[in-house]
C-alpha cells in the first residue's frame, strides 16, 4: 500500500512538474531581461523555425503582456511607443576586425497604421549605443529593415538576404499571445530568418553587449515580437546555444523522480 501511495504521488509530482515545465520561460545564460518585459526561450514555434545556426532553440522578446515605456523604447525614440520589451546579453570584447553575427526573425500581428518595429543595438558597458545593427518596422510593402521613420543602420552592417519584405498573413506564434494567428491589415507577418553581420571598424575595439527590443506603437493591440538566435563572433558562441526551456525542466522533472523512486527503494 506504502509502495502504491509512493507511486501515486510520484506520478502527480510528475504531471505537475510538467504542467510547469510547459509554462517555463528561460533566456540563454548571462543574458537579462530587462524591467517588466517579457522575454524567454522556444524551439521551432507557427512560423518561427528552428534558426539557421546552433537551434532548434532561440530567445525571443514580446510585446504580448509587457507594460513600460522606457524599458523598449528605441535608441532615437520616435513618439509613438506604448509598450514592449528589451532584452540584453552578456558582455563581451570586440576587436578591430571581428566579426559579429546573429540571426533574428521579426514577428508582427499589427499592419498598416499602427506600425510596431524591432531594433537590436551594440552598446559599449557605459550604455551608450555605438552601433544600430538593425530596425524592423511593419509595412504594407517593400523592405520591413531598416524600418521607415527610425535611425539607419549603420554602414558596417550586412544582412543576409539584403531584401527583408514580410512573409504576409496573421503569423502563428505563441508569444503573440492572443493575437496568435490574427492581422490588422497589409502588413502583418514575418520576415524569416535573417543574418546581421558587423565588422568592427578601426577604433571599436572595447567591451559591448547587445541590446534587443520590440515595441506596440500608437496601441498595445496586435502585439508583435522577435526571435534571436546565433550570436557569434567570428563564428564563436557569445553564450550556450539556448535550450528550450520546457525541454531543460522537463529533464529536472524525471531526474528528481528517478531520484525519489531509488529512495523509496533503499
Amino acid at each position: 500500500m506504502t509502495r502504491r501511495l509512493a507511486i501515486m504521488a510520484g506520478a502527480a509530482g510528475l504531471v505537475a512538474c510538467i504542467a510547469a515545465a510547459e509554462r517555463a520561460e528561460a533566456i540563454p545564460a548571462g543574458w537579462t531581461c530587462v524591467g517588466q518585459s517579457v522575454c524567454g526561450t522556444l524551439g521551432p514555434d507557427g512560423v518561427v523555425t528552428a534558426p539557421p545556426a546552433f537551434g532548434p532553440g532561440y530567445a525571443y522578446i514580446t510585446t504580448a503582456g509587457a507594460v513600460g515605456l522606457n524599458d523598449a523604447a528605441i535608441p532615437v525614440p520616435t513618439g509613438q511607443e506604448t509598450n514592449g520589451s528589451r532584452l540584453e546579453t552578456n558582455a563581451f570584447t570586440l576587436a578591430v576586425g571581428d566579426t559579429l553575427s546573429f540571426y533574428f526573425n521579426y514577428v508582427t500581428s499589427d499592419g498598416a497604421g499602427f506600425n510596431d518595429y524591432a531594433w537590436a543595438g551594440l552598446y559599449d558597458i557605459v550604455n551608450d549605443t555605438t552601433a544600430i545593427l538593425f530596425t524592423a518596422r511593419t509595412t504594407p510593402d517593400g523592405n520591413t529593415v531598416p524600418g521607415f521613420g527610425l535611425p539607419g543602420l549603420d554602414p558596417n552592417v550586412t544582412l543576409v538576404p539584403p531584401a527583408t519584405p514580410i512573409i504576409a498573413g496573421g503569423p502563428i506564434w505563441s508569444p503573440l499571445g492572443g493575437w496568435s494567428g490574427a492581422c490588422y491589415k497589409v502588413g502583418c507577418g514575418y520576415t524569416g530568418w535573417i543574418q546581421m553581420l558587423y565588422t568592427v571598424p578601426q577604433g571599436g575595439a572595447a567591451t559591448y553587449k547587445l541590446v534587443f527590443g520590440v515595441t506596440n506603437a500608437l496601441d498595445e493591440d496586435y502585439d508583435s515580437g522577435m526571435a534571436i538566435a546565433g550570436a557569434t563572433i567570428n563564428g564563436v558562441p557569445i553564450t550556450p546555444v539556448p535550450e528550450p526551456a520546457s525541454l531543460a525542466l522537463l529533464g529536472l522533472c524525471l531526474a528528481g523522480l528517478a531520484a525519489v523512486r531509488r529512495r523509496k527503494a533503499a
